[in-house]
């Protein structure tokens, strides 16, 4: 019985201990122990160009969710709910559900924008606007105000980026060259369910005001053993198929397999990090006059 066998409760142990060391990192955070990182309520739906009305990033993240729920749908048209056998359609789903969040979280503040825009000349509304989008007056929220939805939308924000890295990652440079031939075919859908989620997830990091940092790598861990441990399961009731070769318990590799799906998760969501800060750098040394750079939380002109 393939349950019985010496290579199971070694890949159990190989995702027990990360989610263990994860939750307990988490505690400690959640519980003062640790630093957060400072996160005003503005870098929620403000953009990080000066010249760039919010309105936009709002039209931007609304379009996102909506051109990726067509892509879902059509997935799950041609496949069935079996397609969310696959960690790509989670992260898929993750990613939507960011942009959704983020949609309703702006909302209301462009609406706020908006409305104080009524009966205002254009010069005093820009001054005016940076300094709400900006932080640059002492009427800045401290952290400790955001709700449940914005912290949320953080925590989702920051397991989609290590999350959509590995799906297109593992998808283009290991899975496609040893999946073509008459069991598979590359299909224009199946190509932009690999591609889309990272390029709408980065072309909005290249527009928010969101910090990110490296404690981040917490919930994509905690995201990934949640897609484990639902396998598990799913294969210990009654599914006897594996939706990657690599999850098969069988082999006397399987060991090997997770610990290299363990380990990929640090350069996968260290790739994130690195575009985060080449945004940073990049940037503002080209566009010094309209990038607002974001260091440890605060904006910085």
């Amino acid at each position: 019985m393939e349950w019985l066998q010496w290579q199971v409760p070694v890949c159990a142990l190989i995702f027990i201990l990360p989610t263990a060391i994860a939750i307990r990192l988490l505690r400690k955070r959640t519980g003062g122990g640790g630093g957060r990182a400072a996160v005003e309520p503005s870098d929620l739906w403000a953009t990080c160009w000066r010249s760039l009305h919010p309105r936009w990033l709002l039209l931007y993240r609304a379009f996102a969710f909506l051109s990726m729920a067509f892509l879902l749908y059509q997935t799950v048209a041609a496949f069935g709910f079996f397609a969310f056998f696959f960690y790509t359609q989670w992260t898929f789903a993750l990613v939507m559900v960011y942009f959704a969040l983020a949609t309703i979280v702006s909302v209301p503040k462009i609406h706020e924008i908006e409305h104080t825009r009524t009966g205002e000349k254009d010069g005093f509304l820009k001054k005016n606007l940076e300094e709400m989008n900006y932080g640059t007056t002492s009427a800045t929220k401290p952290t400790e105000d955001l709700g449940f939805m914005e912290n949320l939308l953080q925590i989702v924000y920051q397991t989609c980026a290590g999350a959509v890295m590995l799906t297109d990652i593992v998808f283009w440079c290991v899975l496609l060259p040893f999946m073509t031939g008459e069991n598979f075919q590359l299909t224009l859908l199946i190509g932009c369910m690999h591609s889309i989620n990272a390029v709408f997830l980065i072309l909005e990091s290249a527009l928010n005001s969101l910090p990110f940092d490296w404690f981040g790598l917490v919930y994509f861990i905690l995201w990934s053993c949640a897609y484990i441990v639902v396998q598990w399961l799913l294969h210990a009731c009654c599914v006897t198929w594996w939706p990657y070769p690599f999850l098969d318990l069988s082999t006397p590799w399987a060991p090997v397999w997770y610990l290299a799906l363990a380990l990929v998760h640090i350069p996968c969501y260290g790739l994130y990090v690195l575009l985060t800060y080449a945004k940073h750098a990049a940037f503002s040394r080209l566009f010094p006059q309209t990038f607002v750079r974001v260091s440890a939380g605060n904006k910085q002109d």
